[in-house]
């Protein structure tokens, strides 16, 4: 284990195989939602990766068969509620998406189950993404009574196109892994159970691979994201501005009493 790694307490580490380290998302009984802990830990350890002399690639995956639920609804109150949480959730938000992109070591994500949230906006923005055929990914903003900000803006038009971005970013409709695949917003699908041995199969192949070839490909590749900066921020400012407004306290209501939300036609923005 590298020093660095015992800073982390929402994230667990393993080794995949030579020079590939797994990120493992971990909040057991809990699809592994991401606390306030696991939202700053994801935002973080992407330049403690990159800095590791010992790691070719990295791998996120989630622990006990899901990827993640999301974030924890907790700090979605705390966000709503505290001028100050929010203002940090922001900037590890904004964080969480940069480092990613600007990581130079390939990431690999392997989505088993529900993808919602940080944990989404992470494998989204990763370099390979190998989704679980039933994986179920939600962009689940608007339905919260948010912007669909964090990474949406700028990469699911990318990958999809600008016509299935808009209809499932503005709708909250479900993606299957197999659906995913087939419009381009995953790399791969994979039989479930067989995602993170798929994925691992990937980051092998990396890690093998020329390095430096394989960074600078990816620095190329990313320059692209990079580009739409202006659109991200902007999104990403747009969705917390929502987090002090009156359809998120419904849109929180709604999920803790697991029902659909009924948003105010008229309410001024």
């Amino acid at each position: 284990m590298s020093a660095w790694q015992k800073n982390y307490t929402a994230l667990k580490f393993d080794w995949a195989g030579p020079r590939v380290l797994e990120v493992v998302m971990s909040n057991p009984g809990r699809l592994n939602a991401l606390d306030q802990d696991g939202h700053r830990e994801l935002a973080e350890v992407w330049r403690d990766i990159d800095r590791d002399p010992d790691v070719s690639v990295a791998l996120l995956r989630g622990e006990g068969g899901a990827f993640s639920g999301g974030g924890d609804l907790e700090l979605v109150e705390q966000m709503a509620s505290d001028w100050a949480v929010r203002s940090r959730v922001w900037r590890e938000a904004s964080e969480l998406v940069y480092n990613v992109i600007n990581c130079s070591k390939p990431v690999v994500a392997a989505i088993e189950g529900p993808a919602v949230g940080a944990g989404l906006a992470a494998a989204m923005v990763a370099d390979i993404t190998v989704a679980g055929r039933t994986a179920r990914i939600i962009d689940g903003h608007t339905r919260l009574g948010v912007a669909a900000g964090d990474h949406s803006a700028i990469v699911w038009p990318l990958l999809c196109g600008m016509a299935k971005a808009k209809y499932y970013l503005m709708l909250c409709e479900t993606v299957t892994g197999e659906e995913a695949e087939r419009i381009g917003l995953v790399s791969l699908v994979a039989e479930d159970g067989e995602v993170v041995d798929k994925a691992r199969d990937v980051a092998a192949k990396l890690a093998n691979g020329a390095p430096a070839a394989i960074k600078w490909t990816k620095y190329a590749l990313n320059n692209w994201l990079r580009s739409a900066g202006p659109a991200f921020d902007a999104s990403l400012a747009m969705e917390f501005m929502g987090f002090s407004g009156p359809e998120v306290r419904e849109g929180l209501d709604a999920l803790k009493n697991k029902r659909r939300p009924e948003f105010d036609p008229d309410c001024p923005f």
